[in-house]
């Protein structure tokens, strides 16, 4: 609020920017416009995400050091900020961004916290004055800077920890799809009975989803790498020197280990942020195929009386607080509610891609956040899918057989042998009666008839076979 100079309420010092003087907490690093958005913005309580911070200060790093080279700042300013950058980037002063991230559609607010913390450390530690926006923010825009950040945290979540983790899953779900060939099931389309399959043709379906779900969050992870860098503040370069963007984004790659390119086109780059609707777009299609997985373990895993009981998930947790011996599969559940989240972040981030005016995509914190929220959660939930829930699931080899030796669609060789129509006769009066195939079969006289032999009866009515028709004999 503003004050007077002279006279600040106990704890606070007077800061000033081109609005005026305005009160600062006394041990806060930022500076003016960091204190008005805080007031602006009393929203949500929740601060635009730190990897976006990290990556700012990384941004203002390499930028100082391009321009010290280009004669733009002094190579003495340069290295204070380039070390008081390190320093936020590195997470040292995470409690000093305290934005709301319902803030300015631009992600201005953010980048001048980043620049004020920036030039009060570079001041402090340095022993040279240092302006946030003259000197940290030189050649430089709020406009190309936060979203080429969100853009740097986007790609180093999605390759760094998602990736990574579907890959953990990935290699979980392979090694029971190796110990589950051979375990023969009912298999089900429509929730009803089908022909027999093997539990570890389902695991091998879901290790190729989760395969192809890393392929995909890698392959929409391309686009986040080419950043806004250098369009300052409408995307035509203007206050930067010639050079300066390919220059920063080469200092950024080696900072980061990342490779990063510039924009094709400014324009298209500030002007929408189609890229990280396209990585949000994988990060659903990961939500969806897991969700897909963690109903099939639970429909296999219900039970252990009155649900079809055909895997052991493991036991983890008392299920409930008044039936005792109840177990749930909570991993499952857990898992699924990260799903639903993500697939709301995702309808979030589709409207705020939406959102670009003219020179200018307005919703970029809100991109951020849901962005990156999604790849937190999914690294984390999935690893803890592999390790506290499939790693430890049991066949119940038994139940498996039975169901598969019970189900009616085991009559579908049949077909070659004695028609559809007559088959499908069988298979009705099978489940009316409750008697086997075989029996009926039998009963109905076509072994005597010569339509099919015993041989030919036991043999396409074998499950394994049926399950494996072309696996060699």
């Amino acid at each position: 609020m503003p004050s007077d100079a002279s006279n600040p309420r106990p704890g606070y010092r007077i800061e000033h920017d081109s609005m005026g003087e305005v009160e600062v907490p006394q041990d806060a690093l930022w500076a003016a416009q960091t204190a008005r958005a805080v007031q602006n913005f009393p929203v949500s309580g929740r601060p635009v995400p730190l990897p976006v911070v990290h990556a700012l200060a990384e941004i203002k790093a390499a930028a100082a050091q391009v321009n010290a080279e280009l004669g733009v700042v002094s190579h003495e300013r340069a290295e204070s900020i380039t070390a008081a950058a390190t320093a936020v980037a590195q997470g040292r002063y995470d409690d000093q961004f305290p934005i709301d991230v319902f803030q300015t559609g631009s992600g201005t607010s953010t980048n001048m916290n980043v620049n004020e913390v920036i030039a009060h450390l570079a001041t402090r530690d340095g022993g040279v004055e240092v302006h946030p926006n003259d000197h940290v923010n030189a050649g430089q825009s709020s406009n190309d800077t936060f979203p080429s950040a969100v853009r740097v945290a986007a790609t180093i979540a999605a390759e760094q920890r998602l990736a990574p983790a579907l890959r953990h899953l990935t290699e979980s779900l392979g090694r029971k799809a190796a110990e589950f060939d051979d375990v023969v099931k009912a298999g089900r389309t429509h929730l009803m009975d089908a022909v027999p399959v093997t539990l570890g043709q389902e695991f091998g379906g879901y290790q190729r989803q989760m395969a192809l779900a890393s392929e995909r969050v890698l392959h929409a992870a391309q686009a986040t790498r080419e950043l806004p860098l250098g369009g300052t503040a409408a995307g035509t370069g203007l206050n930067a020197a010639p050079g300066f963007a390919a220059a920063v984004i080469a200092r950024l790659e080696e900072r980061t280990g990342i490779r990063f390119t510039e924009a094709f086109d400014h324009f298209e780059a500030q002007g929408t942020q189609d890229a990280l609707v396209e990585l949000s777009g994988a990060f659903k299609v990961v939500a969806v195929g897991l969700t897909k997985i963690c109903n099939d373990l639970r429909w296999m895993g219900s039970g252990p009386r009155s649900g079809l009981a055909e895997i052991f998930i493991p036991d983890l947790q008392p299920g409930s607080s008044i039936m005792p011996g109840k177990v749930n599969p909570v991993i499952c559940e857990a898992t699924l509610m990260v799903c639903a989240q993500v697939i709301g972040n995702d309808t979030a981030v589709t409207v705020a891609g939406a959102a670009g005016n003219f020179e200018l995509n307005v919703m970029l914190p809100v991109l951020a956040r849901n962005v990156l929220e999604s790849a937190d959660l999914l690294a984390s939930v999935t690893r803890l899918l592999a390790d506290r829930c499939v790693d430890g699931i049991r066949a119940d080899v038994d139940r498996c057989q039975s169901y598969a030796e019970g189900s009616p669609a085991i009559a579908t060789p049949l077909n070659k042998y004695l028609g559809y129509e007559e088959v499908a006769g069988i298979v009705k009066e099978s489940v009316a009666t409750r008697r086997s195939i075989r029996d009926i079969v039998l009963e109905r006289g076509h072994v005597a008839a010569g339509r099919i032999t015993e041989e030919q009866l036991d043999e396409a009515l074998d499950t394994r076979r049926a399950a494996k028709p072309h696996e060699p004999r």
